[in-house]
Protein backbone atom coordinates (compact mmCIF):
# COMPACT_ATOMS: atom_id res chain seq x y z
CA UNK A 1 0.00 0.00 0.00
CA UNK A 2 1.41 3.45 -0.93
CA UNK A 3 0.17 5.91 2.07
CA UNK A 4 0.86 8.95 -0.41
CA UNK A 5 -1.61 7.66 -2.82
CA UNK A 6 -4.38 8.18 -0.14
CA UNK A 7 -3.01 11.74 1.32
CA UNK A 8 -4.82 14.57 -0.03
CA UNK A 9 -3.43 16.22 -3.44
CA UNK A 10 -3.57 19.94 -1.27
CA UNK A 11 -2.76 18.24 2.12
CA UNK A 12 0.75 17.01 -0.04
CA UNK A 13 1.29 20.35 -1.53
CA UNK A 14 0.84 22.05 1.32
CA UNK A 15 3.44 24.30 2.85
CA UNK A 16 3.07 24.35 6.74
CA UNK A 17 3.42 27.38 9.11
CA UNK A 18 7.02 27.53 10.43
CA UNK A 19 6.55 28.89 14.11
CA UNK A 20 9.31 30.97 15.86
CA UNK A 21 10.27 27.64 17.93
CA UNK A 22 10.13 25.64 15.22
CA UNK A 23 12.43 27.77 13.51
CA UNK A 24 15.44 27.92 16.54
CA UNK A 25 15.08 24.64 18.04
CA UNK A 26 18.54 24.88 20.30
CA UNK A 27 16.79 26.16 23.33
CA UNK A 28 19.03 27.25 26.74
CA UNK A 29 18.00 28.73 29.34
CA UNK A 30 20.73 31.20 29.38
CA UNK A 31 19.46 32.91 25.86
CA UNK A 32 17.39 36.23 25.37
CA UNK A 33 14.66 35.25 22.82
CA UNK A 34 13.14 38.24 20.84
CA UNK A 35 11.62 36.40 18.27
CA UNK A 36 8.21 35.61 18.94
CA UNK A 37 6.61 38.44 20.12
CA UNK A 38 6.04 37.45 23.11
CA UNK A 39 5.96 39.22 26.99
CA UNK A 40 9.30 39.04 28.15
CA UNK A 41 8.21 38.94 32.24
CA UNK A 42 8.57 35.39 33.28
CA UNK A 43 5.80 34.13 34.99
CA UNK A 44 6.16 30.40 33.95
CA UNK A 45 3.89 30.52 31.06
CA UNK A 46 4.95 34.29 29.08
CA UNK A 47 7.06 31.79 26.42
CA UNK A 48 4.99 29.66 23.78
CA UNK A 49 5.52 25.90 24.51
CA UNK A 50 7.39 23.53 22.78
CA UNK A 51 5.30 22.92 19.81
CA UNK A 52 6.60 19.53 18.95
CA UNK A 53 6.42 18.76 22.92
CA UNK A 54 9.78 16.92 22.42
CA UNK A 55 10.24 16.15 26.65
CA UNK A 56 6.83 14.95 27.02
CA UNK A 57 7.26 12.67 23.82
CA UNK A 58 10.46 11.32 25.49
CA UNK A 59 8.54 10.06 28.53
CA UNK A 60 5.88 8.45 26.26
CA UNK A 61 8.60 7.36 23.93
CA UNK A 62 10.44 5.50 27.32
CA UNK A 63 7.26 4.47 28.49
CA UNK A 64 5.54 2.85 24.90
CA UNK A 65 8.65 1.63 23.66
CA UNK A 66 7.71 3.88 20.47
CA UNK A 67 10.31 6.75 18.83
CA UNK A 68 9.08 10.06 18.86
CA UNK A 69 8.94 10.23 15.43
CA UNK A 70 6.24 7.84 15.28
CA UNK A 71 3.61 10.20 17.51
CA UNK A 72 1.80 12.82 17.51
CA UNK A 73 0.19 15.07 20.23
CA UNK A 74 -3.07 16.51 20.21
CA UNK A 75 -5.53 18.29 22.46
CA UNK A 76 -7.71 15.58 23.06
CA UNK A 77 -7.89 12.52 21.11
CA UNK A 78 -10.58 14.68 18.76
CA UNK A 79 -8.29 16.94 17.33
CA UNK A 80 -6.03 13.37 16.79
CA UNK A 81 -9.18 12.59 14.86
CA UNK A 82 -10.28 15.42 13.08
CA UNK A 83 -6.16 15.42 11.68
CA UNK A 84 -6.71 12.08 10.22
CA UNK A 85 -9.60 12.84 8.63
CA UNK A 86 -8.43 16.04 7.18
CA UNK A 87 -4.84 14.32 6.24
CA UNK A 88 -7.07 11.57 3.93
CA UNK A 89 -10.16 12.45 2.76
CA UNK A 90 -11.70 14.93 0.28
CA UNK A 91 -14.84 17.02 1.40
CA UNK A 92 -17.58 16.08 -0.64
CA UNK A 93 -15.54 13.23 -1.82
CA UNK A 94 -14.40 10.90 0.22
CA UNK A 95 -16.09 8.51 2.62
CA UNK A 96 -15.14 7.36 6.86
CA UNK A 97 -16.63 3.75 7.87
CA UNK A 98 -17.73 3.18 11.48
CA UNK A 99 -18.95 0.44 13.27
CA UNK A 100 -22.13 1.37 15.32
CA UNK A 101 -22.47 1.02 18.26
CA UNK A 102 -19.18 3.52 18.81
CA UNK A 103 -17.74 6.42 19.95
CA UNK A 104 -19.89 9.08 17.97
CA UNK A 105 -17.57 11.93 17.31
CA UNK A 106 -16.30 9.65 14.53
CA UNK A 107 -19.35 10.48 12.56
CA UNK A 108 -19.39 14.43 13.89
CA UNK A 109 -15.81 15.20 12.82
CA UNK A 110 -16.60 13.49 9.37
CA UNK A 111 -19.99 15.93 9.24
CA UNK A 112 -17.94 18.58 10.22
CA UNK A 113 -15.42 18.31 7.19
CA UNK A 114 -17.95 17.10 4.56
CA UNK A 115 -17.19 13.62 4.58
CA UNK A 116 -19.58 11.01 4.10
CA UNK A 117 -19.85 8.25 7.24
CA UNK A 118 -20.80 4.45 5.84
CA UNK A 119 -22.12 2.82 8.95
CA UNK A 120 -21.62 -1.05 9.33
CA UNK A 121 -23.02 -2.47 12.37
CA UNK A 122 -21.09 -4.65 14.56
CA UNK A 123 -22.70 -8.22 15.04
CA UNK A 124 -24.71 -9.45 18.06
CA UNK A 125 -21.85 -10.20 19.62
CA UNK A 126 -20.46 -6.94 18.97
CA UNK A 127 -17.63 -7.67 16.57
CA UNK A 128 -16.69 -6.52 13.59
CA UNK A 129 -18.50 -7.68 10.54
CA UNK A 130 -15.42 -8.29 8.34
CA UNK A 131 -16.97 -9.02 5.00
CA UNK A 132 -20.12 -6.58 5.20
CA UNK A 133 -17.58 -3.94 5.84
CA UNK A 134 -14.95 -4.74 2.58
CA UNK A 135 -18.53 -5.07 0.60
CA UNK A 136 -19.30 -1.72 1.65
CA UNK A 137 -16.03 0.08 0.97
CA UNK A 138 -15.42 1.70 -2.01
CA UNK A 139 -12.10 3.42 -4.20
CA UNK A 140 -13.20 6.81 -1.73
CA UNK A 141 -13.37 4.65 1.53
CA UNK A 142 -10.43 6.20 3.07
CA UNK A 143 -10.82 5.32 6.72
CA UNK A 144 -12.19 2.98 8.89
CA UNK A 145 -12.39 2.89 12.43
CA UNK A 146 -12.21 0.23 15.32
CA UNK A 147 -12.57 1.28 18.69
CA UNK A 148 -11.08 -1.50 20.38
CA UNK A 149 -12.58 -2.06 23.81
CA UNK A 150 -15.24 -0.41 22.40
CA UNK A 151 -17.41 2.24 23.50
CA UNK A 152 -20.23 1.96 24.55
CA UNK A 153 -20.26 -1.66 24.82
CA UNK A 154 -17.20 -2.12 26.27
CA UNK A 155 -15.49 -5.70 24.24
CA UNK A 156 -12.21 -5.63 22.32
CA UNK A 157 -12.49 -7.02 19.08
CA UNK A 158 -11.36 -10.21 17.78
CA UNK A 159 -7.37 -9.97 16.78
CA UNK A 160 -7.83 -12.08 13.53
CA UNK A 161 -10.67 -10.12 12.35
CA UNK A 162 -8.78 -6.84 13.10
CA UNK A 163 -5.84 -8.34 11.46
CA UNK A 164 -7.93 -9.21 8.57
CA UNK A 165 -9.09 -5.81 8.31
CA UNK A 166 -5.97 -4.04 8.17
CA UNK A 167 -4.70 -6.51 5.58
CA UNK A 168 -7.55 -5.82 2.95
CA UNK A 169 -9.23 -2.68 3.63
CA UNK A 170 -7.76 -0.16 1.21
CA UNK A 171 -7.56 2.44 3.42
CA UNK A 172 -6.26 3.62 6.91
CA UNK A 173 -7.73 1.71 9.76
CA UNK A 174 -7.89 3.65 13.09
CA UNK A 175 -7.77 1.49 15.82
CA UNK A 176 -8.59 3.84 18.94
CA UNK A 177 -7.52 2.69 21.96
CA UNK A 178 -8.90 4.84 24.49
CA UNK A 179 -9.77 2.33 27.32
CA UNK A 180 -6.51 -0.17 26.48
CA UNK A 181 -5.24 0.26 29.87
CA UNK A 182 -7.60 -1.81 31.29
CA UNK A 183 -8.01 -4.67 28.59
CA UNK A 184 -6.31 -7.70 29.07
CA UNK A 185 -5.25 -7.60 25.72
CA UNK A 186 -2.26 -6.06 24.20
CA UNK A 187 -2.16 -2.77 22.11
CA UNK A 188 -1.55 -2.82 18.53
CA UNK A 189 1.37 -1.07 19.32
CA UNK A 190 3.22 -4.00 19.11
CA UNK A 191 2.49 -4.82 15.42
CA UNK A 192 2.51 -0.90 14.67
CA UNK A 193 5.43 -1.24 12.19
CA UNK A 194 3.71 -4.51 10.20
CA UNK A 195 1.23 -2.37 8.86
CA UNK A 196 1.95 0.88 6.65
CA UNK A 197 -1.82 1.81 7.10
CA UNK A 198 -2.55 1.70 10.83
CA UNK A 199 -2.92 4.35 13.08
CA UNK A 200 -3.88 4.27 17.18
CA UNK A 201 -4.65 6.71 18.88
CA UNK A 202 -4.85 6.91 22.73
CA UNK A 203 -5.61 9.05 25.52
CA UNK A 204 -4.89 10.35 28.86
CA UNK A 205 -8.54 10.79 30.02
CA UNK A 206 -9.05 7.43 31.20
CA UNK A 207 -6.51 5.65 32.83
CA UNK A 208 -4.13 8.19 33.76
CA UNK A 209 -6.57 10.13 35.32
CA UNK A 210 -5.96 13.41 33.07
CA UNK A 211 -9.47 14.15 31.47
CA UNK A 212 -8.97 18.04 32.09
CA UNK A 213 -5.94 18.51 30.39
CA UNK A 214 -7.20 17.52 27.10
CA UNK A 215 -4.51 15.53 25.54
CA UNK A 216 -4.49 12.67 22.99
CA UNK A 217 -2.06 10.76 20.84
CA UNK A 218 -1.69 9.40 17.75
CA UNK A 219 0.83 6.45 16.95
CA UNK A 220 1.49 5.52 13.27
CA UNK A 221 4.15 5.72 10.64
CA UNK A 222 6.76 8.21 10.13
CA UNK A 223 5.92 8.87 6.90
CA UNK A 224 1.74 9.19 8.16
CA UNK A 225 3.19 11.70 11.41
CA UNK A 226 5.81 13.90 9.08
CA UNK A 227 2.18 14.56 6.99
CA UNK A 228 -0.10 15.19 10.05
CA UNK A 229 2.95 17.51 11.82
CA UNK A 230 2.42 20.21 8.71
CA UNK A 231 -1.55 20.14 9.31
CA UNK A 232 -1.25 20.55 12.80
CA UNK A 233 -1.99 24.00 14.82
CA UNK A 234 1.68 24.82 15.78
CA UNK A 235 0.87 25.22 19.91
CA UNK A 236 -1.80 23.10 20.13
CA UNK A 237 -0.68 21.69 23.21
CA UNK A 238 0.00 24.00 25.98
CA UNK A 239 3.34 24.75 28.18
CA UNK A 240 0.24 23.79 31.04
CA UNK A 241 -0.87 20.13 29.58
CA UNK A 242 2.60 19.67 28.79
CA UNK A 243 3.69 19.96 32.64
CA UNK A 244 1.54 18.70 34.11
CA UNK A 245 1.28 14.86 31.69
CA UNK A 246 4.92 14.79 32.37
CA UNK A 247 4.29 14.77 36.60
CA UNK A 248 1.82 12.23 36.02
CA UNK A 249 3.15 10.20 33.39
CA UNK A 250 6.58 9.40 35.80
CA UNK A 251 3.72 7.98 38.60
CA UNK A 252 3.40 4.92 36.86
CA UNK A 253 3.30 3.25 40.17
CA UNK A 254 -0.08 5.05 41.27
CA UNK A 255 -1.67 4.74 37.73
CA UNK A 256 -1.20 1.16 37.68
CA UNK A 257 -2.69 1.09 41.06
CA UNK A 258 -5.28 2.88 40.33
CA UNK A 259 -5.82 0.93 37.04
CA UNK A 260 -6.10 -2.55 39.32
CA UNK A 261 -8.77 -0.43 41.99
CA UNK A 262 -10.90 0.07 39.21
CA UNK A 263 -11.05 -3.36 37.79
CA UNK A 264 -11.49 -4.56 41.10
CA UNK A 265 -14.33 -2.10 41.46
CA UNK A 266 -15.60 -3.10 37.61
CA UNK A 267 -15.88 -7.21 39.12
CA UNK A 268 -17.93 -6.09 42.20
CA UNK A 269 -19.95 -4.03 40.36
CA UNK A 270 -20.87 -6.77 37.90
CA UNK A 271 -21.67 -9.36 40.57
CA UNK A 272 -24.06 -6.75 42.13
CA UNK A 273 -25.66 -6.32 38.88
CA UNK A 274 -26.49 -9.86 38.22
CA UNK A 275 -28.76 -9.62 41.30
CA UNK A 276 -30.90 -6.93 40.28
CA UNK A 277 -34.35 -8.45 38.83
CA UNK A 278 -34.98 -5.67 36.27
CA UNK A 279 -31.23 -6.21 34.93
CA UNK A 280 -31.41 -8.63 32.33
CA UNK A 281 -28.12 -8.97 31.05
CA UNK A 282 -24.40 -7.35 32.29
CA UNK A 283 -22.24 -7.71 29.22
CA UNK A 284 -18.44 -8.57 29.30
CA UNK A 285 -16.28 -5.63 29.55
CA UNK A 286 -12.59 -4.73 29.02
CA UNK A 287 -13.13 -0.97 29.74
CA UNK A 288 -13.75 1.35 32.92
CA UNK A 289 -16.88 1.41 32.35
CA UNK A 290 -19.84 -1.79 32.01
CA UNK A 291 -22.47 -1.78 29.92
CA UNK A 292 -26.01 -3.46 31.16
CA UNK A 293 -29.72 -4.12 29.66
CA UNK A 294 -32.25 -3.11 31.66
CA UNK A 295 -36.20 -3.95 31.64
CA UNK A 296 -36.86 0.26 30.79
CA UNK A 297 -33.44 2.00 30.27
CA UNK A 298 -35.35 5.77 30.29
CA UNK A 299 -36.89 4.68 33.84
CA UNK A 300 -34.14 3.29 35.38
CA UNK A 301 -32.32 6.10 33.90
CA UNK A 302 -34.70 9.08 35.31
CA UNK A 303 -34.65 6.91 38.79
CA UNK A 304 -31.32 7.70 38.69
CA UNK A 305 -30.87 11.07 38.22
CA UNK A 306 -33.25 11.55 41.19
CA UNK A 307 -31.13 9.76 43.19
CA UNK A 308 -28.34 12.46 41.91
CA UNK A 309 -26.46 9.84 39.99
CA UNK A 310 -25.71 10.39 36.40
CA UNK A 311 -24.96 7.38 33.86
CA UNK A 312 -25.25 7.30 30.01
CA UNK A 313 -28.55 5.87 28.46
CA UNK A 314 -27.52 4.53 25.41
CA UNK A 315 -30.89 2.88 24.35
CA UNK A 316 -31.11 5.04 21.04
CA UNK A 317 -27.60 3.50 20.01
CA UNK A 318 -28.34 0.42 17.54
CA UNK A 319 -27.71 -2.88 19.32
CA UNK A 320 -28.43 -1.45 22.50
CA UNK A 321 -32.24 -1.09 23.26
CA UNK A 322 -33.00 -0.70 26.61
CA UNK A 323 -29.19 -0.44 28.09
CA UNK A 324 -27.40 1.85 30.36
CA UNK A 325 -23.82 2.85 30.80
CA UNK A 326 -22.05 2.68 34.72
CA UNK A 327 -18.35 4.33 34.50
CA UNK A 328 -16.66 2.64 37.55
CA UNK A 329 -16.17 5.28 39.93
CA UNK A 330 -14.50 4.95 43.57
CA UNK A 331 -15.79 2.17 46.21
CA UNK A 332 -17.65 4.76 47.93
CA UNK A 333 -19.39 5.74 45.06
CA UNK A 334 -20.56 2.43 43.51
CA UNK A 335 -21.60 1.28 46.97
CA UNK A 336 -23.97 3.82 46.64
CA UNK A 337 -24.74 3.08 43.25
CA UNK A 338 -25.64 -0.73 44.02
CA UNK A 339 -27.67 0.77 47.26
CA UNK A 340 -29.98 3.02 44.84
CA UNK A 341 -30.45 0.43 42.28
CA UNK A 342 -31.82 -1.87 45.20
CA UNK A 343 -33.93 0.78 46.14
CA UNK A 344 -36.07 1.32 43.23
Amino acid sequence: MNIQDLIRPSIKALKPYSSARDEFKGLKKDMIFLDANENPFENGVNRYPDPQQLELKQVLSKLKGISTDNMLLGNGSDEVLDLIIRMFCEPNKDNIIILPPTYGMYEVLANVNAVETIKIELSKSFQPQVELILNASNENSKILFLCSPNNPTGNSFNQNEVEELLDRFNGIVVIDEAYIDFSEQESWLKRLQEFPNLVITQTLSKAYGMAGIRLGICYASKEIISTLNKIKPPYNINELTQQRAIEQLIKANLVEEQIRILLEERKLLCKELTSLNFVQKVYPSDANFVLIKVDDANKRYDQLMENAIIIRNRTNQPLCDNCLRLTMGTSEENKELISVLKSI
